[in-house]
């Protein structure tokens, strides 16, 4: 539960630095964050919806217990390795396992 007050920021194009702060149970909608650059930021029991990552790249980063779903993957590779084909090594490995439809997928 937050102690201090709630800054807004609508309708604002603005950079922003921020250094040594905690936004923690903070909402953005509709926000841009094109070209922005986070280090050493704990994004832990976050949740990222209809959201744009083309080009995204993470490096040196705890992705356990993470979690994609229902999302493009088309180019997406995981230390160089087409995701496309690990999916499709994984399907080939286990035929009797459901997969969604592409179809399900969305932008």
């Amino acid at each position: 539960m937050p102690t201090d007050p709630v800054i807004r920021l609508e309708k604002t194009r603005q950079c922003l630095h921020a250094d040594d702060v905690n936004l923690s149970d903070s909402t953005f909608e509709n926000v841009k964050l094109t070209q922005a650059v986070f280090h050493n930021v704990n994004l832990s029991d976050t949740t990222i919806d209809d959201a744009n990552l083309s080009r995204l790249k993470i490096s040196r980063a705890n992705l356990n217990g993470a979690t994609i779903v229902n999302s493009l993957t088309d180019g997406m590779t995981i230390n160089g390795i087409s995701v496309a084909d690990l999916l499709a090594a994984y399907r080939a490995a286990h035929p009797t396992i459901e997969f969604p439809a592409d179809s399900d997928c969305h932008n």
